[in-house]
């Protein structure tokens, strides 16, 4: 009787169609519409778009296969999923930090979901909002971030194929309705062109060792890889499953609404705010754009479905990022979904709070800062950011590459690959373990030297 309550608890995607909605979900978040164009505006538009899609292509994607066969193998969270296929305490701590980095980026990232909810409720009263002042007011910030960690508790709270497959299985399609609405709308403002131009026409003189590094980790970033995601939701995925064309449809979900993000910044930046410099930084989406917006007939309509959007898009994001503790809490404590949920979404709350205050200027988390191998990190947001949304999940990447491809028989999880896969043998088999064995991990170290600065000065991904 323990063992079906047990399975309860833990639950299965009762369809393909479930795991890629809800996996392409995870990866499609902020990074895809907020943190992508405002990479591409500061790194030489086309040129870093170019990089990106070689970088999904060749390092992210066979990451993304091997992670999601880990899980499915394992059928565990990240913690269990290399403790029960062989891995002693070493390997075990890519497990931790997966849990970890997920628990921690939940808390800030929510900062940023918060302000989509701010700007939800100013475009449609109608009413401008200077960017700097909102986010330095915490009467705002903090409730909004506590609404946006509620609706992903009560989410999570429904269980896998109750909760995350179904919720998942609305909000997708939802965002790409949106993304597709307001990309069609930029792409045909007068003066568009312009900026189609900027973002899809590659100037390959732009090329450099940032702008590859910068794309390798917004590869990372928006993939999900090396978070553990992938290797929880694995683990709900039934053997039959098809893990190869599931995780094709969800990089070619979560690289097209990317692409589509950028095609919603560009031409209505260039038509509407010409001059403007594209290389805005992270306030390009809530500084820039409702200028853009306010521009268009009838734009805080537009504005409004703009920041659904992004809201859709981080909540599909932190229901995943809450599921990884969740799930190692009921795999491994042995504590029920209802109490892991709202312990971890409460903990996660309270640790929002340092994050939404050192936007202020003057506080002690805006002044907090350390130094990282040359690279000076500030605020207390910005070190979050850092240290566990960059440096810690290339980490576990290098981590799980080196685990799967050389700790463990590399064989094995060919072999869970090939269930439900057929086709996957031959020179597609052998050109996969090439990857994780060789291409991935001399990536990545490369990665990781440069950003502790082997390479004269450090750059952060």
């Amino acid at each position: 009787m323990a063992s079906i309550n047990e399975t309860e608890e833990r639950g299965e995607f009762g369809s393909s169609l479930g795991f890629i909605m809800a996996a392409a979900g995870s990866a499609v978040g902020l990074g895809n519409i907020w943190r992508f164009p405002y990479l591409v505006g500061e790194n030489g538009g086309g040129a870093f778009v170019f990089v990106y899609i070689l970088c999904v292509l060749f390092i992210a994607l066979p990451l993304l296969f091997n992670e999601i066969a880990l899980g499915r193998k394992s059928g565990k969270n990240p913690i269990g999923a290399i403790r029960d296929t062989g891995g002693n305490k070493f390997w075990q701590l890519a497990g931790v930090l997966c849990v970890l980095v997920c628990f921690f980026v939940f808390s800030y990232y929510s900062v940023i979901a918060g302000w989509t909810v701010g700007y939800i409720i100013t475009e449609i009263i109608n009413v401008p909002v200077d960017f700097a002042e909102f986010v330095e007011t915490p009467l705002y910030v903090i409730p909004l971030t506590f609404i946006f960690i509620l609706m992903t508790i009560l989410i999570v709270l429904g269980g896998v194929s109750g909760g995350i497959e179904k919720a998942s299985k609305f909000l997708m399609p939802v965002l790409f309705i949106i993304i597709i609405f307001i990309a069609g709308r930029a792409v045909t403002l007068e003066g568009a062109g312009a900026g189609i131009e900027y973002y899809l026409k590659p100037d390959f003189s732009k090329i450099n060792p940032a702008v590859i590094l910068q794309a390798l980790g917004q590869a990372f970033f928006s993939m999900s890889v090396g978070w553990g995601l992938m290797i929880t939701f694995g683990s709900y995925l039934p053997k039959k499953s098809n893990i190869i064309q599931s995780a094709g449809w969800i990089a070619g979900m979560d690289t097209s609404v990317a692409l589509l993000g950028g095609l919603m910044v560009f031409p209505a930046l260039f038509a509407l705010l010409p001059g403007k410099d594209p290389a805005a930084g992270p306030a390009l989406v809530f500084d820039v754009l409702p200028k853009v917006f306010a521009a268009m007939p009838g734009g805080h309509i537009v504005g409004a479905l703009f920041f659904i959007l992004l809201m859709v898009a981080a909540l599909t994001s932190t229901i995943s990022m809450l599921e990884v503790p969740v799930a190692y809490m009921i795999d491994d404590r042995k504590w029920g979904r209802k109490k892991a949920t709202w312990t971890i979404g409460l903990a996660a709350m309270a640790l929002s709070v340092p994050s939404a205050l050192s936007q202020i200027p003057g506080t002690f988390f805006n002044s907090l800062h350390i130094n990282f191998f040359g690279n000076r990190l500030e605020g207390f947001f910005g070190i979050m950011d850092f240290v566990f949304g960059t440096f810690a999940v290339i980490v576990i990447c290098l981590m799980l590459a080196l685990y799967t491809g050389w700790a463990s028989k590399i064989s094995d999880y060919a072999d869970e690959l090939k269930l439900g896969a057929p086709k996957f043998k031959g020179p597609f088999r052998a050109g996969w373990i090439f990857f994780v064995k060789w291409i991935c991990p001399i990536v990545i170290i490369l990665l990781i030297l440069n950003m502790v600065g082997v390479f004269g000065t450090a750059q952060a991904a």
